[in-house]
Parts: structure tokens; C-alpha cells; sequence
């Protein structure tokens, strides 16, 4: 079979009910014993099951039941899934092989010294480990510290490189630091970007508001008056003499 069966008590209860099926052809297509099938048959056996319908969960069809009661010697063949349900995804923290558990401690001191934004929980996701031996290692309080030597998870195939890279990331994510470009450049905050614009645009306009060569000419100038009547009165004087 190429997927279990869905609640096989059940399933025998209907196949019982519904079909002409031998109790070896239903003890075969749902794994039980073929005096169990008979129990269910005279109701002394799953007497509280309901039956389900193999039919309509897409694991039988019509045409193989069919099959199998015209040739008692036929074997319920199950059927393909229609729809292809995702692996669930691993909890808890990764499981390690007993040869590769001594060293752990090593893959710890070597995250811990070359990835400190990283959190605890991401450490765990990598190596497998517990929050009590990451604590250990970092305040270098491991019963083995003096002979820990740093080593990198990758090499010692406590994790992939993929998976390394991605923790890394989303610690520095997690940080709020600069996101970092190929070519090795980084792109400026807000805040940065904000305050650039606002110095290039002050070299650009005076203080007043206007640009430079147009804040200078004459014609915005603004003039002195006691200037303007000293000169006046000068020249009076000068007509008079």
C-alpha cells in the first residue's frame, strides 16, 4: 500500500455492511485478523463503530470493489491519493546521532564566539542541544571547558550551510542592522537618508531660502538707510561749497 489505511475498523464495518467481499478480502485490505472481520460480522466485535465509507475518501473505488467480489482469490488494492498532504514539520530541537553528540559543545563555543546575535533558540534549531549546555558553554562553566575546541557545525554535519546561513540571517533581522548587498555596500536607514537630503539641499539654498548666486545679487540686497542719507548729505554739501 502505498499510504495507510484511514480508521480500518471503520472501513471493515462498511466493507462488511456493503459488500460481498470474503472476511480474508477485508481482513487483508485493512490489516486485521479475518476472525476479527467475522466479529465485527456478528456484531460482537466494534459494535459502537460507525462505518466509513472507503468510497468517498478517495481510498477505494467502485470499480475495484466490483473486482474483488467476483474473484474471491482478489486483493483490495488501495488508491492513489488525489492530493498530496505535506510533511509535517519537525518540533523540537534537531535530533543528533550519538556519534556526533560529544561534539556539540565544540559546535556551541564556535556559534557562540563567531555568531553572538544569535539567539538561544536558533543555536538549539542547529546543533540539537539544550539552553542549559549553550548557557554552559558561553560562561565557560562546562564540565569539559578546558578541553572545548571551536568547530564549525557545518564541518562537523551537525547542520547544513543553507541552514546556518538562514539562522544568520534572521538574527541580523531580528537586530535591525543594515541589509547588506552583493557587492559588499549597504543601503541607508530612513533616518539617514532623510538627513543626507536635507544637507545636500542646504548647501544648495542659503538660509534665507534662496540659492546662492540669487541670494547674492544686488537687487535682494537690502539696503542701510543711515548709509543711504550720509551719502546724501555729503553730496549736498559738496554742491553748496
Amino acid at each position: 500500500m502505498s499510504q495507510p489505511l484511514l480508521m480500518p475498523k471503520a472501513t471493515a464495518v462498511w466493507l462488511v455492511d456493503n459488500t460481498a467481499l470474503s472476511f480474508d478480502q477485508i481482513a487483508a485490505f485493512c490489516t486485521l485478523h479475518p476472525l476479527e472481520v467475522q466479529g465485527i460480522a456478528d456484531g460482537d466485535v466494534a459494535s459502537g463503530i460507525m462505518g466509513v465509507n472507503p468510497i468517498q475518501n478517495g481510498q477505494l473505488t467502485k470499480e475495484e470493489i466490483e473486482k474483488a467480489e467476483a474473484d474471491p482469490n482478489y486483493r483490495l488494492k488501495l488508491s492513489d491519493p488525489k492530493v498530496r498532504v505535506a510533511a509535517v514539520k519537525r518540533k523540537g530541537p534537531r535530533y543528533t546521532p550519538i556519534s556526533r553528540r560529544n561534539e556539540r559543545p565544540n559546535a556551541i563555543k564556535w556559534l557562540v564566539r563567531n555568531h553572538p546575535e544569535l539567539k538561544d533558540a536558533q543555536i538549539m534549531r542547529l546543533v540539537g542541544t539544550t539552553k542549559s549546555t549553550i548557557e554552559s558553554v558561553r560562561e565557560n562553566t562546562h564540565w569539559n571547558a578546558a578541553n572545548l575546541t571551536a568547530m564549525d557545525p557545518v564541518t562537523l554535519g551537525l547542520c547544513s550551510q543553507i541552514e546556518l546561513d538562514l539562522e544568520v540571517k534572521r538574527a541580523s533581522k531580528d537586530a535591525g542592522g543594515p541589509i547588506e548587498l552583493a557587492e559588499g555596500t549597504t543601503l541607508l536607514t530612513a533616518e539617514e537618508a532623510l538627513a543626507r537630503a536635507a544637507a545636500r539641499q542646504q548647501e544648495s539654498y542659503g538660509e534665507d531660502g534662496f540659492e546662492g548666486e540669487e541670494r547674492k545679487s544686488p537687487q535682494n540686497e537690502e539696503f542701510d538707510a543711515d548709509s543711504v542719507f550720509a551719502k546724501l548729505k555729503s553730496l549736498k554739501s559738496d554742491t553748496d561749497e
